[in-house]
């Protein structure tokens, strides 16, 4: 069931994190899901990090430290899409 969890929140976060991001995003559907499970697992990290992983009520700064990590991991995982087809055109 973890994994279930995961793969939700990682393609909440993949596409609210491709509605942030200004222009338009090249990256497949599954590269959006695994870099939204990514940017979770990073804004925990740091959540764990500085200290606010676990507080009563709705951890909001956890969250927010999410949708921030999964803005990031898109934006790079993007790019990398990008540079990596782009290479592929130019061989074929």
């Amino acid at each position: 069931m973890t994994w279930l969890w995961a793969i939700i929140v990682g393609l909440v976060l993949g596409l609210i994190a491709k509605a942030i991001l200004p222009g338009k995003q090249a990256i497949p559907l599954w590269l959006t899901v695994i870099c939204g499970m990514l940017g979770s697992v990073l804004g925990n990290w740091l959540a764990t990090g500085i200290g606010v992983n676990d507080t009563k009520g709705v951890d909001w700064t956890r969250h927010v430290l999410q949708l921030v990590g999964a803005v990031i991991v898109v934006a790079i995982g993007d790019r990398l899409w990008a540079a990596v087809r782009g290479r592929h055109r130019e061989t074929t």
